[in-house]
């Protein structure tokens, strides 16, 4: 993640420690610290997004982890020292058993993320989601009203959705929006921050599109596309915190945006620029991202590098622990992504950024390639800003 509050605007963030290194609790470094984990907890889903990595749809899926196998997956994920969970799907809140899983790893001290569509979230859900200790609610949009709905594919999921933005804000819970960068979400960037301010919403993360299982069908934007989102996102993040009223803004999945933020804070001569560029160095993007700093288990209990390289699997936990498949010097593709300035191919191998970047997000460039360790096609950077003589 890209936290464009922090480094544009120069605003303290809640997990700089992580993300930066800064605050107390800040680990030695990037590349030590344990995964954060995103557990799929089902397939299921009630609506049928255009970009779902999972392809998930209103069904029940078989062989899902139990309530029993899910608490001995909580309870090693406890003790490995796993900074943070991700509840998500399909849509975790379609499991009927999920705020009782909730409620087992808050009694153990997991800290605990959601990730939903919202649709599900009415008053009684939303105090039990309070009640239980979720340090976020993260709820998915793809622009307003109509826009959303087409790309949910169902009709109505944007109310449903802002009503369970609002019964969550009326229980004091800390919710944010998710959203992912197409031309059409590009196209309502402005109404998307309109409706942030009117919403009071105190987070929001514009994904770039990884094309994974419905989204393998959808393009990424071009680059000028993708830079003009950029600039429109740094625009609006900075007139909120210019008028007093910062929001977390940040964008996920493109490590291209810290390169092009570096650029973008000199060019502007910002005061904070030579301190913003080592706090992205140290960060390191996807130096420490899939493989390191955030881990993947679906709802068949596969462990993978991320949720979107769910065509790799790298053992389950049915059978190991969660901890020994992280850990083992031995798995190949985990090693290879530890160390993968060594094997990343193409223009990002030679990258003046690679230090910032990483070679970019694998997965991405597996889903367009075919290769793991190809340049990632969506990087927006032109040959001349990544050369070495920069």
């Amino acid at each position: 993640m890209f936290n464009v509050t922090k480094i544009i605007c120069n605003h303290a963030q809640p997990m700089d420690a992580l993300r930066y290194g800064h605050g107390a609790g800040a680990p030695t470094s990037a590349h030590a610290r344990r995964p954060v984990v995103v557990w799929n907890v089902t397939r299921t889903c009630n609506l049928r997004c255009t970009h779902c990595y999972s392809d998930s749809a209103a069904q029940k899926y078989t062989g899902e982890l139990t309530f029993d196998e899910g608490c001995a997956l909580l309870d090693d994920l406890a003790s490995y020292g796993v900074p943070a969970v991700l509840l998500s799907g399909g849509e975790p809140l379609a499991r009927p058993d999920l705020l009782r899983l909730a409620e087992y790893a808050r009694s153990i001290g997991i800290k605990l993320t959601l990730s939903t569509n919202g649709t599900l979230i009415d008053e009684r859900a939303a105090a039990r989601i309070k009640e239980l200790g979720f340090t976020y609610v993260g709820v998915s949009f793809d622009g307003v009203g109509a826009t959303n709905d087409r790309f949910r594919g169902v009709e109505g999921a944007f109310e449903r959705a802002l009503r369970g933005i609002r019964n969550l804000k009326a229980v004091g819970q800390k919710v944010g929006l998710r959203l992912t960068l197409t031309p059409a979400t590009v196209a309502d960037l402005d109404p998307i921050f309109d409706f942030i301010e009117r919403e009071r919403i105190e987070r929001a993360c514009f994904y770039h599109l990884v094309p994974a299982g419905r989204g393998s069908s959808l393009g990424t934007l071009a680059p000028e596309a993708t830079r003009g989102a950029l600039e429109r996102i740094f625009a609006r993040t900075r007139a909120l915190a210019d008028a007093g009223d910062p929001r977390e803004i940040l964008t996920v999945d493109n490590h291209a945006d810290a390169a092009y933020a570096a650029m973008w804070l000199e060019r502007e001569g910002a005061p904070h620029a030579v301190e913003a560029a080592a706090a992205l160095r140290w960060n390191g993007g996807g130096n420490n991202s899939s493989g390191i700093g955030i881990a993947d288990i679906d709802w068949l209990g596969n462990v993978h590098p991320d949720q979107f390289l769910q065509t790799i699997t790298l053992g389950n936990v049915r059978e190991r622990p969660f901890s020994e498949i992280w850990s083992d010097p031995a798995q190949p593709i985990l090693s290879k992504l530890r160390e993968r300035r060594a094997h990343v191919e193409g223009r990002c191998r030679d990258c003046r950024f690679f230090g910032t970047c990483g070679g970019n997000f694998r997965a991405r460039a597996y889903a367009l390639t075919g290769n793991l360790w190809a340049s990632d096609p969506g990087c927006y950077l032109s040959d001349d800003e990544i050369a070495a003589t920069a």
